[in-house]
């Protein structure tokens, strides 16, 4: 039966009201951040000062009067500041970097392209059935990339791999690494341009993605030195590794105690495994949080479905947390595990058998 509104607290039910329209409204600001990123609307604006809808139009070869509408919506949001007595809108430095450096529409991107699927995730919800990555619009791969690639860019190199141990010597001596679920071969490039005697080897069960890691690796002029292949985290070939990663994938995948069983297997005596997994507290209680809202959500249009459709189907979740995914490895047969870093958005274990 409907609720009685005599026993409702009103101001809970304003509250809450007002928490809901805010996500409406970012639900539509989602599509107008990609619109202004593609269009090139923040990157006209950066360092630009105050400008009309008029000149930001002439400045970008669009319409003014959607650019006029474009930029009051971003001014609702706090993304731009409008100075009423001259009628100008500015992108302050802070929203720029964010925005532009940090490359906030790529997580728009991510999260827009996995709307696409909402129906698809219904009818599984309704089943039980699993959606595979590749099953998703193509929105999910790029936004993948640029979502996760800003963090990879800040602390790979400059504080991941030095927490490790030892591991930073053999690359600059020059190891031969297999970064397991590259997607589009960020990380895998990241690593390649830092240590250029080491040798490295991309792999991703999905075509479509390691194609794009192909093209990428050319551009950025390592294509020398690393390899990308289409293979699954569970029967990658070769062994010998150095040192193994996995970014952000392992709760993706349906057996993740075979895959890092078959990690041990490919490792060569006093190789590592650096798993990067998102951040998550053990307890649900302790997810309940901004971050934890971001990967609850994600998990549930993304990962849980990709985890589903697999053989084991094991369905760890993004928000895993330390204790769980610590006995995935010592399941899988590693007795040395550890915590060395974290970030807002990540965890880093080093795993060693």
């Amino acid at each position: 039966m409907p609720t009685q509104q005599a026993t409702l607290d009103q101001s809970k039910v304003n509250d809450f009201l007002g928490r809901a329209i805010q996500d409406v409204a970012a639900t539509f600001n989602a599509g107008l951040v990609l619109i202004g990123d593609r269009l090139g609307l923040y990157r006209a604006m950066a360092g630009a000062g105050g400008l009309t809808p008029a000149e930001l139009a002439k400045r970008t070869g669009t319409h003014q009067r959607y650019v006029a509408e474009w930029l009051s919506a971003q001014a609702a949001g706090g993304y731009v500041t409008y100075d009423a007595a001259t009628g100008r809108f500015t992108l302050p430095p802070e929203q720029a970097f964010v925005l532009l450096d940090a490359d906030l529409p790529g997580a728009f991107l991510l999260g827009v392209g996995s709307l696409h699927d909402e129906s698809k995730i219904e009818n599984a919800f309704r089943t039980g059935t699993g959606v595979g990555w590749h099953e998703h619009d193509s929105g999910v791969f790029d936004g993948c990339e640029r979502f996760f690639r800003p963090a990879y860019a800040m602390h790979l190199t400059s504080q991941w791999i030095p927490a490790l141990d030892g591991v930073q010597g053999r690359l600059e001596a020059g190891a031969l690494v297999a970064d397991v679920g590259c997607g589009h071969g960020a990380s895998t490039i990241i690593m390649a341009q830092a240590f250029p005697r080491s040798r490295f080897l991309g792999f991703d069960y999905h075509a479509k993605s390691i194609e794009a890691a192909r093209h990428a690796a050319e551009k950025a002029g390592v294509a020398g030195r690393v390899t990308f292949e289409v293979a699954p985290a569970s029967s990658y070939p070769g062994t010998g590794y150095d040192f193994v990663t996995f970014f952000d994938c392992l709760h993706d995948m349906g057996d993740p105690v075979g895959a890092a069983r078959h990690v041990r297997e490919s490792l060569a005596p006093g190789g590592s495994w650096m798993l990067v997994e998102p951040m998550a507290n053990d307890r649900l209680e302790d997810n309940l949080n901004p971050i934890g809202r971001l990967y609850y959500g994600a998990s549930t249009l993304l990962c849980t479905p990709a985890s589903l459709s697999q053989e084991v189907g094991l369905a760890l979740g993004a928000q895993a947390g330390e204790t769980r995914l610590r006995q995935v490895l010592t399941d899988a047969g590693f007795r040395r595990v550890r915590l060395v870093a974290e970030t807002p958005a990540n965890m880093v274990l080093e795993a060693r058998i």
